[in-house]
């Protein structure tokens, strides 16, 4: 299992549907296989996540946040790691507003 406690993640690529961007910064933590975040910059004020991570590293988390137009968003997200060459993580992220106009997109984040 791969422990993402302590690290930190910032957006590299999302779809125009999300809020993330390069200003983002998410701080991870994890106990056991549950996985918890906050996270904040850019159109986001204050976000956090929970997931459980599984053998393989893989994701499964909610999120909630609050956008700089004020707006409680809520979605869920599945997300898939790549280890890079210099040890870092990369995920791969597949998500859908549960708020909204529940829409879907894709992100890519990667360790800082």
């Amino acid at each position: 299992m791969i422990n993402y406690n302590n690290k930190i993640f910032k957006p590299v690529q999302n779809t125009e549907n999300g809020e993330t961007s390069n200003d983002t910064i998410f701080r991870y933590k994890q106990n056991g296989n549950i996985l918890t975040a906050e996270y904040e910059g850019g159109k986001i004020i204050y976000g956090q996540l929970i997931g459980l991570v599984d053998h393989e590293g893989k994701i499964d988390m909610r999120y909630h946040q609050v956008n700089q137009k004020g707006e409680l968003m809520t979605g869920i997200c599945n997300s898939i790691p790549e280890l890079l060459p210099d040890g870092k993580i990369r995920l791969h992220e597949t998500w859908q507003w549960t708020s909204g106009d529940q829409s879907k997109g894709q992100s890519v984040i990667e360790e800082q």
